[in-house]
């Protein structure tokens, strides 16, 4: 901001992010649809979206000393360890020349929380205030815009979904009137979850929508449907509920990163350091990238989240779980992974679910998906396999989940490279040995009071987490 009335809209593309392992081209591919966006939007008020690429202080110390910045205003902002040490930087700028940074909250987070009770009732209250209103023009300013480079790393064949405010909008409005009526049954198959999840999560991470802005809508949409006769009402009051939920808990997730942004690189509960650090089985881990692990649920699942950039819920735990507990892998490679993987990847999320899915969190219930039977509940026809793993095509149905069972029909589709039972109870057993040490209840219950949700009210030493509240199917 420049004399308190000139606001220069700036936007910081940082080469040295774009190095970080967790991100990827198809990440990259949907910020510039968003930027382009916001440009033409922008330019319709007088002053187009300014472009400054490298160092985000080196950058801000050149525009002061040209412009004269009196405020500087961004978003608060929970993302990966990258960012977190350069806010830092940017504060430390700030604080030497004098200038407010003003960082208003862009969802329920809270920063600098002191303690997680009347937390759900503080997102409440934030997703019922009226949104800002949107400038009517801005004073046009001298000073160019750079051009954004066409390509960040290593191009890969995915097509990730459009980006830009107004793809997000018209998703939203057909997720709502349209698709999203059996949300709350047709969200943990993969069959299903494409169409009736509702695909805001990309637009929610990179900002085209606000959490609030999609709560509020959803609120508006359960009251239309209150006024409507109940026969007319179908399958929606459920889906809105279930939707709702999961825009809490999308932010509960968050809060935890931002309270301990350890947990991007640490295990939650110290009692799992060393449980898998020291063993890593590199052919395990490159055929589980691949999608050549033998199981055909996991390895389809891999498969369309590598070409599309995104997969439900339900079956993103199911692949972290396979990789840390069936692989017995240490969840920080298989996480870097699936965040490139990922268009809508939200750290505080990502780490969180990855720590619960791997059992480190030391609070969570040890819950270890079985892959074949996630096949035979959530695609038991193997439409989705087949889809995914061109291989089993004309295999027949009855051995769709456990092909090796009918080797003469596998095409070349590999056997399974760890028995299911046996590497299943191996990682139980050195889990619960691990729960059983005399100081893991004690620092577990010091996890919960920090991180555990309050919107019950039960004593701490009574309460119990269950892995099924972080279910995030957006």
């Amino acid at each position: 901001v420049q004399n308190n009335k000139t606001v220069l809209p700036l936007y910081i593309l940082e080469p040295e992010l774009w190095k970080q392992p967790d991100l990827s081209p198809r990440q990259y591919r949907f910020l510039i649809d968003c930027l382009n966006e916001l440009d033409a939007d922008l330019k319709s008020l007088g002053q187009g979206l300014i472009v400054k690429v490298g160092d985000a202080v080196s950058i801000l110390r050149a525009l002061h000393a040209k412009h004269t910045i009196n405020v500087l205003f961004s978003h608060q902002e929970t993302w990966n360890g990258w960012t977190y040490e350069r806010d830092k930087a940017v504060l430390e700028w700030t604080k030497e020349n004098n200038i407010p940074w003003h960082e208003p909250a862009q969802n329920g987070v809270i920063r600098r929380l002191k303690d997680r009770d009347g937390w759900a009732s503080r997102w409440y209250g934030y997703m019922k205030q009226s949104p800002l209103k949107p400038p009517q023009a801005l004073h046009s300013i001298d000073e160019p815009s750079e051009p954004l480079p066409d390509t960040i790393g290593v191009q890969d064949d995915c097509l990730p979904e459009k980006g830009g405010r107004r793809a997000a909008v018209k998703i939203l409005k057909s997720f709502l009137e349209q698709r999203g009526e059996h949300y709350t049954k047709e969200m943990s198959s993969p069959v299903t979850a494409f169409e009736s999840c509702s695909r805001l999560s990309a637009h929610i991470a990179f900002g085209t929508l606000s959490v609030r802005e999609v709560f509020q809508t959803c609120e508006r949409r359960t009251t239309a449907l209150q006024q409507m006769p109940p026969a007319l009402r179908g399958r929606w009051p459920s889906a809105m509920r279930s939707f709702s939920g999961r825009l809490r808990w999308h932010c509960h997730f968050i809060q935890k990163l931002e309270d301990e942004p350890r947990i991007e690189f640490e295990n939650m509960h110290p009692a799992y350091n060393g449980l898998r650090e020291n063993e890593f089985n590199d052919a395990y881990f490159e055929a589980w990238k691949a999608g050549e692990t033998g199981y055909p649920m996991i390895d389809a699942c891999m498969r369309a989240l590598t070409a599309t950039g995104w997969l439900n819920f339900r079956m993103r735990a199911m692949l972290m779980s396979f990789a840390s507990y069936h692989l017995w892998l240490h969840w920080r490679k298989p996480a870097l992974h699936l965040a490139s993987l990922f268009t809508d990847y939200e750290p505080g999320i990502h780490y969180s679910q990855v720590q619960m899915q791997s059992g480190t969190t030391g609070i969570n219930s040890i819950r270890i998906y079985n892959p074949i039977k996630q096949g035979v509940d959530h695609d038991p026809e193997g439409t989705f396999i087949r889809q995914w793993i061109p291989e089993l095509k004309d295999m027949e149905t009855r051995f769709i989940h456990t092909p090796w069972e009918a080797p003469s029909q596998m095409n070349g589709y590999p056997m399974p490279i760890v028995d299911e039972k046996t590497a299943r109870k191996t990682a139980t057993d050195k889990l619960y040995a691990l729960r059983k040490q005399g100081d893991h209840k004690e620092t577990a219950h010091k996890i919960v009071k920090k991180h555990g949700s309050r919107k019950s009210r039960q004593p701490l030493k009574t309460r119990k987490t269950s892995t099924t509240q972080g279910e995030l199917p957006l």
